[in-house]
């Protein structure tokens, strides 16, 4: 991948792999893991007595300081981490272009299991906006930009359209991938037909964290009611809502989907996403919204799947146009407020 020349295409997938499903499973399965300077961990303590992990790319933390270097601030998608090949790909993407590059871990996510009886969810904006806070006061010189994938691009959406001027303030430009926008549908896609594949997966993850969490929170989770969930619905209406705080699933669904967000954006926002993503298909996007922003910018291509979107004319020799698409339009708007004196 070169970002040397700052122009791009707009995203036509390889003749070898025009399946949304491929297109989603093969980086996990077959994709290598990018060449990184070492990251350096910081465990950020939060004000519920709980803690979060950032990963610094390449040098330590405190040698980040005292420059006006951009940072890029990357969120993973459900049940991943720093340590997902997406991640480390769009970290390398950062690193090429001589940017500084951050990945923060949501709760339960780091590889250790949070301390609080809540983990994360796609709603979760107030660590978002906390972790942005602090970064933005440990390094008032840098300007901040933000991509999240799937689950980390609802968050950040929904942070993006609640906090409006607030959180357009802290972040200069976003780019959310492969967002599920609109959470009931996709659930209900996870428990049907070969997307079983999918849901099941996640549920095996889920469920483990739930267990371990009722060895510390008896009262709060009953481990036997927990390992009898059979459905990704069944775990996220008996389960998972009522631990963060929801009524039901429905409710979750009802106050976390981006979404309903949208409108509320008013910063610089790129959106990603594929016709033939399986959890959210073209044809469920809220693309009437896209349209009526100013601040939103669609790119929605025929094929790409779920966080795929791979170039290359050989299944070895792969490529990943998101990332690079993403450090195009970054740096893009770097250039432009560079001209008129903002940096």
């Amino acid at each position: 991948m070169s970002l040397s020349i700052l122009e791009i295409k707009n995203y036509v997938s390889p003749r070898w792999c025009q399946n949304g499903h491929l297109q989603t499973v093969w980086r996990k399965l077959f994709g290598a893991i990018p060449v990184l300077p070492r990251l350096f961990r910081e465990r950020w303590e939060t004000p519920d007595d709980d803690f979060l992990d950032l990963d610094f790319m390449g040098f330590s933390a405190e040698k980040l300081k005292g420059n006006q270097d951009p940072i890029v601030l990357c969120l993973h998608g459900f049940e991943g981490s720093s340590e997902a090949k997406y991640i480390k790909g769009m970290l390398y993407a950062v690193g090429q272009m001589g940017w500084r590059g951050v990945a923060l871990n949501f709760r339960s996510c780091s590889g250790e299991m949070n301390r609080q009886p809540r983990f994360y969810h796609s709603g979760e904006t107030s660590d978002l906006n906390w972790v942005m806070e602090r970064l933005s006061l440990r390094y008032p010189d840098a300007p901040f930009f933000v991509v999240g994938f799937s689950l980390g691009g609802n968050v950040l959406l929904r942070y993006l359209g609640e906090g409006g001027a607030t959180a357009a303030s802290l972040i200069q430009a976003a780019v959310a991938i492969s967002v599920p926008y609109d959470l009931g549908m996709v659930a209900r896609r996870i428990d049907t037909g070969f997307m079983r594949v999918y849901g099941q997966n996640f549920l095996k993850t889920l469920k483990e964290k739930m267990i371990q969490k009722a060895v510390r929170y008896p009262s709060l989770i009953d481990p036997i009611r927990v390992a009898s969930i059979k459905s990704y619905i069944e775990f996220e209406n008996r389960a998972f809502a009522p631990l963060h705080h929801f009524k039901d699933a429905k409710d979750y669904w009802r106050q976390c989907s981006a979404q309903y967000f949208l409108e509320g954006v008013s910063c610089p926002t790129l959106i990603l996403h594929s016709e033939d993503d399986p959890f959210l298909p073209g044809a469920h996007l809220p693309k009437k919204i896209f349209e009526a922003s100013k601040w939103l910018v669609p790119e929605i291509s025929k094929n790409g799947g779920h966080v795929g979107f791979m170039q290359g004319a050989l299944p070895w020799r792969v490529n990943y146009w998101a990332e690079a698409r993403t450090m195009v339009f970054f740096s893009k708007f770097l250039n432009e407020t560079q001209k008129n004196g903002e940096y």
